[in-house]
């Protein structure tokens, strides 16, 4: 017997949290192979590196989509509930199949699958055999990635200040400033709110300081947040500063710096995990593929 392919998992997946649960990800793989009735040989196959169980790999992935339509919710690490929207497809008689072509309805998850333009009229693409190896490739790369940023991101969420502190100084250290970690960590200093607040170099040497404040938020930071910040920075006559936020800044914080002569550069949790996952701060190499082609000088004669 086959693993069903993850489009295949997600109708199933949400019918399980229907009872309006916590459900772990682990009770989802042992329901849903019960729910297909796989046998152990379909249980156990692995993927061709070796890494993963395939039925754990596809549930995972149709985990991703539900949670990406916004049916699904995290509640905490790898434990997840029914929306209210989730609800509304499993009350719809006419409904029994959810698979990418159906969730291309939520805005939430057509900006997931196509994050440079995601319009509400757009019709759902079924160009997947126009597409080449390569394109497949690169469009599952990305998938990938900003499931890991997520996952990232959630992850912060769950850090006490302490860790959130050493996580900001390793990724500044990471990408260039403060030059050691123990360098950058004593110019850091804590605020008290659950925040850290410091200066750091913005080279190895020491030429320049940039002033940074860090907020481990769920809440928008809006501009008199800002502004307090770069009030700070007088204190410190500093002409540059960084200001970190798990959440998001609002449009009037955004528009607040750009008609300031201090240089204030905003991170938002997106982009924070997105630098995470670029200067390999808090993910590690799971799997390398190489694609590699004709060296036509080879054969030059």
């Amino acid at each position: 017997m086959t693993v069903p392919g993850y489009q295949d998992f997600m109708y199933p997946f949400l019918e399980i949290l229907s009872d309006g649960e916590e459900h772990t990800l682990q009770e989802m793989y042992v329901k849903l192979a019960d729910h297909f009735s796989l046998d152990d040989q379909a249980r156990e196959l692995m993927l061709p590196s070796g890494n993963q169980l395939v039925l754990h790999n596809r549930i995972g992935w149709a985990r991703t989509y539900l949670k990406k339509g916004e049916l699904i919710r995290t509640v905490r690490r790898a434990t997840f509930v029914i929306t209210d929207k989730g609800k509304i497809v499993l009350a719809d008689p006419a409904i029994d199949r959810i698979d990418n072509n159906f969730l291309m309805k939520y805005e939430t998850f057509r900006a997931f699958k196509n994050p440079a333009d995601s319009p509400k009229d757009v019709k759902p693409p079924n160009n997947i055999e126009e597409k080449t190896p390569r394109e497949l490739l690169e469009d599952n790369y990305k998938l990938l990635k900003e499931e890991t940023q997520d996952d990232l991101l959630a992850k912060v969420f769950e850090c006490s200040p302490e860790f959130f502190e050493r996580l900001v100084v390793k990724l500044f250290v990471a990408m260039g400033y403060g030059g050691s970690v123990e360098d950058a960590g004593k110019a850091m200093g804590k605020s008290g709110d659950e925040g850290i607040d410091g200066i750091i170099k913005e080279d190895p040497l020491g030429l320049d300081m940039i002033y940074v404040q860090a907020k481990r938020w769920k809440n928008t930071v809006h501009r008199p947040e800002i502004q307090k910040f770069v009030g700070s920075l007088e204190g410190f006559r500093a002409k540059k500063g960084i200001f970190i936020t798990t959440s998001s800044f609002s449009t009037g914080a955004e528009e607040y710096i750009r008609y300031i002569d201090k240089k204030i550069i905003l991170i938002d949790g997106s982009r924070l995990a997105e630098l995470m996952f670029t200067y390999d701060v808090g993910v590690s190499h799971e799997q390398t593929y190489i694609t590699k082609q004709i060296d036509l000088d080879f054969f030059d004669q």
